[in-house]
C-alpha cells in the first residue's frame, strides 16, 4: 500500500462526473512520463519485497484466537521506533532501517525493505534475515498476548459471535453493509471506507463472492449455511442472500474485507530499461498460476473449510465494481463497455515488442477504450504498450479527493496511479515515478504468503534468480493467455499442486540460445568471468537470419504437473528450477552461500514434488485431525486458537513441522534477523 493521500473523498454519484477527467489526464500524465524517460536506460538491479502480517490477539484461558483491531496504534509505535533507530544510527553505516505501513484490514500491518535489495550475492541472501528482523521488531512492540503472523485468511473472519478484540458488530456496516464484517474491520483512512463503498454503488449490489464448501463425512447435504442471518433488514441489500447471491453447497462472502483483508508476498524488480521491463512482464506472467499453486494458503472462509486452497477469486470477486450491463446480464445502455474479468484478475496481454511474441499468444478479446488506444498511438507508442494502457483505463476511479482534481499533469502522476494501482492483476508494469531516480519495473503478485520467513525468503530468491534466467538466457515462456486464465483457475482448486495439470511450454530455448551459448564464451576470448553480481542488462536476442519456422500454437505446449514444471520432464525440458540453477553456474558464489541458496530452492524443490506440503494442505490436515474437530466442515474457536499457536510456533521454531518445513529449519526464536 503506497503513500495515503489526506483530503476529502468524493461520493461515488461525484466521482462518476470527473471520471473522465481523470482518465483523460491520467494519460496525460503517462505521456509526460513516457517523453521523458522511454530512453532511460542502464539501471541496476534493485528490488525488495512486500510482506503483510496479520496481528492477532490469544487468550489462552478461553482458548480464543481474535484479530486485534490496534493498526493505528501499533503503527504509530513502529514508526516511532523506526525513527529512533535511525536517528541512532551511524550515518556513515548506511544501515535501512526497515519501513512499516498501513492496509486496508485493521489488524493489518505491511513491511518492506527500508532501501531496495541490490543485485549482490549478499544482499541476495539478507532478504531472510531481513524479514526476520521486521517480524521480531513488530513482535517486540505488541502486547505480550498479540502475534504477528504472515497468514494469507484469518479463518474465522466473518463468522458469528467475537472474532475481533475488541467486539464490534457487523449491522453497523455502513460501508459494505456486510452480514457478517463490522465497519471497524477497514483502516480508518477515509480512501479505505470510500473504496468499500464505492465499488457496492458503483456495482449496484454487494460483491458476492461463493466458494465451494468442503464436503467432509459429516458436512449436511446439501449444505445451507445457517450462520447467513437471512432475515436481516437493516440495509437495503440485506436480500441478496436469500434471493440468490448466496448459493447452497458453498460458503458466501459480501465484502471487500473478505479479500483485501487477505496477507501476501509481492515482489518488485527494477529493469535496466523499459524493453527489459516489457520482457521481464511478459516472462513471468505463466509463472504466476504456478506460484499461486505452490505457495496455496487458504483452505478456510468464515469458519468453514471450503474445497479451494488459494485467496486469488476471493479477492477479485472482493472488488468486482463491474455493474449488471458490464458482466454482460443486462444489454448496454449505461455503461461503455461489456467486461469480462474483475479489475483483479490475471494478466489480459502480453506487451514485449520481442519477435518472439507472437499475436497468437494474445489471443482473449482485449477491451480497451479506443480513444485511449488512438491517442497513444498518435503520441508513437507502440501497438502492444498502447493496448495494454488503454485496457487499463476502460476502469472507472474509485477514490477521488476533491483537493486532488486539479493537477500539474508534468510533475504528478497521481490521476495515471488511480487507475493503474487499482487495477490489481497478477503483474503490474510500473512506469517511474516523478521526481525519482527510480526506473521502469515490474511487480511480482500471485503468490500467498507463507508461514515463515525462511518460506517467504525462499520464494522471494528464487523468482529473483528466476527473473534473472528468463533475460540473461533469453527464455521463452509464452503460451496463450487463455490457458495462463486455465492455469489460475485450476490453481485454486483443493491440493493442486499435486492433483493438477497446467499448460506449459515445451521447448523454453529460443533459436540457437540456451544457457550455454547464453554464457558469454567465444573461442577467441574463452569463457567469461563468473559474476559476483546479478545482472540487470541485457541485449535483445537477435531474430536468426533464416527466420523463424512457426509451427501451430497448439504443438508448443502441453499439459505438465508442477513436479514436472518445477523440476524437469524428459531430456529438453529441465525444469525452472534447472533453469535457475544453470543461471547459478554463471555466478561466482561462495561456499556457504550456495548452501543456503541450496536450502531455498529445496524447498521449493519438495513442494513441488510432494514431500513438503503446501501451507493449506497442512492446515486443512491440522483441522481433519484435530480432536475437537466433528467431520462437518466447521472450524470452531478452539480449532482456530490452537491452528494459530501451532503457525506461530512453528514461525518461532519450537514446534516441528517435518510435513511442511526442511528438519533442520531454525525459526524465530533462535534467530531474530538483522538488518545491514
Amino acid at each position: 500500500m503506497g503513500l495515503l493521500s489526506l483530503g476529502t473523498p468524493l461520493t461515488w454519484e461525484d466521482t462518476k462526473k470527473v471520471a473522465s477527467q481523470v482518465r483523460n489526464h491520467g494519460i496525460t500524465q503517462f505521456l509526460h512520463t513516457w517523453d521523458r524517460l522511454k530512453d532511460k536506460n542502464g539501471d541496476e538491479l534493485l528490488w525488495g519485497d512486500e510482506i503483510e502480517y496479520m496481528v492477532v490477539a490469544l487468550d489462552d484461558k478461553t482458548k480464543t484466537a481474535k484479530l486485534s483491531l490496534r493498526q493505528t496504534e501499533i503503527l504509530a509505535k513502529l514508526q516511532q521506533i523506526v525513527l529512533n533507530i535511525s536517528s541512532e544510527t551511524d550515518s556513515s553505516l548506511s544501515i535501512a532501517v526497515p519501513a512499516f505501513h498501513p492496509e486496508y484490514g485493521r489488524y493489518m500491518l505491511e513491511s518492506t525493505p527500508g532501501s531496495p535489495f541490490t543485485g549482490s550475492i549478499s544482499d541476495l541472501l539478507a532478504v531472510e534475515k531481513d524479514m526476520r528482523f521486521r517480524r521480531s521488531l513488530a513482535r517486540e512492540h505488541l502486547k505480550p498476548n498479540e502475534i504477528p503472523l504472515t497468514l494469507t485468511s484469518f479463518p474465522r473472519l466473518g463468522t458469528p459471535g467475537q472474532f475481533t478484540e475488541p467486539y464490534y458488530d457487523p449491522r453497523d456496516a455502513v460501508s459494505s453493509h456486510s452480514l457478517f464484517l463490522p465497519e471497524e474491520i477497514t483502516n480508518p483512512h477515509a480512501r479505505f471506507p470510500t473504496l468499500t463503498a464505492n465499488i457496492r454503488r458503483r456495482r449496484g449490489s454487494k460483491v458476492s463472492i461463493n466458494l465451494p464448501i468442503f464436503f467432509d463425512e459429516k458436512t449436511p447435504r446439501p449444505f445451507i449455511d445457517p450462520t447467513i442471518p437471512w432475515d436481516r433488514t437493516i440495509y437495503p441489500e440485506d436480500p441478496e442472500a436469500k434471493n440468490g447471491a448466496a448459493l447452497v453447497d458453498h460458503i458466501y462472502l459480501d465484502a471487500m474485507g473478505f479479500g483485501m483483508g487477505c496477507c501476501c508476498l509481492q515482489l518488485t524488480y527494477q529493469a535496466c530499461n523499459v524493453t527489459d521491463a516489457r520482457r521481464l512482464y511478459d516472462g513471468l506472467i505463466p509463472i504466476g498460476p504456478i506460484m499461486l499453486a505452490l505457495t496455496a494458503g487458504s483452505p478456510i472462509w468464515r469458519g468453514y473449510l471450503s474445497d479451494v486452497d488459494c485467496r486469488w477469486n476471493v479477492i477479485a470477486g472482493s472488488v468486482d465494481d463491474r455493474t449488471e450491463e458490464e458482466r454482460d446480464l443486462k444489454p448496454l445502455q449505461q455503461d461503455r463497455f461489456k467486461i469480462p474479468k474483475s479489475r483483479y484478475d490475471s494478466v489480459d496481454l502480453y506487451i514485449s515488442e520481442d519477435w518472439r511474441n507472437r499475436p497468437e499468444y494474445n489471443d482473449q478479446t482485449l477491451v480497451i477504450d479506443q480513444c485511449i488506444y488512438n491517442r497513444l498511438r498518435q503520441h508513437g507508442i507502440d501497438d502492444l504498450l498502447s493496448k495494454h494502457i488503454a485496457h487499463l483505463f476502460i476502469r472507472d476511479p474509485l477514490v477521488v479527493f476533491s483537493e486532488m482534481i486539479d493537477q500539474d499533469d508534468t510533475t504528478s502522476n497521481d490521476h495515471f496511479e488511480n487507475i493503474q494501482s487499482t487495477n490489481w492483476q497478477t503483474l503490474r508494469f510500473k512506469p517511474p515515478p516523478p521526481n525519482s531516480p527510480i526506473g521502469w519495473r515490474v511487480e511480482f503478485r500471485s503468490m500467498e504468503v507463507q508461514m515463515t520467513d525462511y518460506e517467504n525468503a525462499a520464494y522471494a530468491v528464487f523468482i529473483t534468480l528466476l527473473s534473472r534466467a528468463i533475460l540473461s538466457f533469453n527464455l521463452n515462456f509464452y503460451l496463450p493467455i487463455s490457458k495462463v486464465d486455465e492455469n489460475m483457475a485450476r490453481a485454486q482448486g483443493r491440493g493442486a499442486s499435486q492433483s493438477e495439470k497446467f499448460y506449459f511450454r515445451k521447448d523454453v530455448y529460443s533459436p540457437g540460445n540456451s544457457p550455454k551459448s547464453s554464457g558469454g564464451s567465444s573461442p577467441v576470448d574463452g569463457p567469461r568471468p563468473k559474476d559476483r553480481k546479478l545482472r540487470n542488462c541485457f541485449p535483445p536476442l537477435e531474430m536468426p537470419e533464416n527466420g523463424v519456422p512457426k509451427g501451430p500454437v497448439q504443438e508448443e505446449y502441453e499439459e505438465m504437473s508442477i513436479e514436472e514444471i518445477m523440476n524437469g520432464k524428459g531430456d529438453s525440458y529441465p525444469g525452472l528450477l534447472g533453469l535457475v540453477w544453470a543461471y547459478i553456474d554463471t555466478l561466482d558464489v561462495q561456499g556457504e552461500e550456495l548452501s543456503k541458496i541450496h536450502s531455498y530452492l529445496n524447498l521449493i524443490r519438495r513442494r513441488a514434488n510432494g514431500s513438503l506440503q503446501t501451507p493449506a494442505t497442512w492446515i486443512r490436515n491440522f483441522v481433519r485431525s484435530h480432536p475437537s474437530y466433528a467431520q462437518d466442515s466447521v472450524v470452531t474457536q478452539e480449532i482456530n486458537y490452537d491452528l494459530i499457536v501451532a503457525i506461530d510456533e512453528i514461525e518461532r521454531g519450537i514446534r516441528p513441522a517435518p510435513d511442511l518445513l526442511p528438519e533442520d529449519y531454525t525459526g524465530g526464536e533462535v534467530d531474530g534477523g538483522t538488518i545491514a
